[in-house]
């Protein structure tokens, strides 16, 4: 079914904000933080534990599920265009993930940007990766239990540590699960993507606010063109991780998500792309009992069974 006429009309209402995501960030960043509903401690198992990388202090969350059921732990990169959400305000997402897919999950409370543009954020994410590949033991678990999962930015920041990974050649990643990220560089009208010229203004998330995180996170313009930013610019694609990939129909950033896919697949990968139709970008963000959602977690959950 299509999506209901008066929120598709709402969406679009809301599309045509002409707020500055430049000058609004901070302003966001409040709001986000207000109306994050509140995760009562009583009910859910969670910690906070702190990597020390490069002199600071990166805050990890540690969420138990209500019954573990895989050995898995999920490494989660928050969405917000690298610019907004945080740790805080991605609870309900990570409290829902643990228990819906009986899998512990660390959640990352990476560098935003513009204060800290790249490569600060990827740095964080990589260096939360790499402490616990090299000491899986500290959580109780294998290196091959480590699954990279993030949505949207968090899903870029995702891509990009599995080819930094396969790269340095240190260890390897058996799995990511990438939620509509972003993975390539240009989101205008010059974007090669359908999508982003289909449902680019007005379905909530927006082709400007897009091009406006990207400028953001990427202040000096020489690095726009690393596969460290777009990964659907990597010279090679073998190597990378089992890859799920979920997309939005109407999306601006669904056909690029897809094409990652399919470019691990031509290499001699696997990856599989499973399209949630008539949904729009942030739905995983949603409480779990919306019908998108559990579609989600019937497909992640399929993902982490399969050998």
């Amino acid at each position: 079914m299509a999506i209901n006429p008066a929120i598709r009309l709402a969406i679009k209402a809301i599309s045509y904000s002409d707020v500055d995501m430049k000058k609004f960030y901070k302003v966001q960043r409040t709001l986000q933080t207000i109306k994050s509903p509140k995760i009562n401690n009583r009910f859910y198992k969670m910690w906070d534990n702190k990597i020390v990388s490069g002199g600071r202090e990166i805050l990890t969350r540690i969420y138990e599920p209500k019954e573990k059921t895989r050995t898995q732990l999920l490494l989660f990169f928050h969405g917000g265009g690298w610019v907004t959400e945080s740790v805080d305000t991605y609870n309900r997402v990570c409290v829902n993930l643990a228990n819906h897919t009986g899998c512990r999950v660390m959640s990352v409370e990476y560098r935003l940007a513009p204060e800290n543009p790249f490569p600060d954020g990827l740095d964080d994410c990589y260096a939360v990766a790499h402490n616990i590949l090299s000491q899986p033991q500290l959580l109780g678990i294998e290196t091959s239990d480590v699954v990279l999962i993030g949505d949207s930015a968090g899903g870029n920041f995702a891509a990009v540590i599995s080819m930094v990974i396969r790269d340095i050649g240190e260890y390897n990643i058996k799995k990511q699960i990438l939620i509509y990220p972003a993975t390539y560089n240009i989101h205008d009208d010059t974007s090669p993507f359908d999508s982003v010229k289909k449902f680019g203004t007005d379905y909530l998330l927006t082709s400007r606010h897009i091009c406006e995180y990207m400028d953001m996170y990427v202040t000096d313009k020489a690095c726009l063109n690393t596969p460290y930013i777009a990964p659907l610019l990597a010279e090679s694609f073998t190597g990378l991780p089992d890859t799920l990939v979920i997309t939005a129909e109407f999306d601006p950033l669904r056909d690029e998500g897809e094409m990652y896919a399919q470019k691990i697949n031509q290499a001699g990968g696997s990856a599989h792309v499973h399209r949630v139709h008539d949904a729009i970008h942030g739905f995983f963000a949603l409480d779990a009992r919306y019908a998108h959602v559990k579609e989600a977690y019937r497909v992640i959950n399929a993902f982490l069974n399969k050998e």
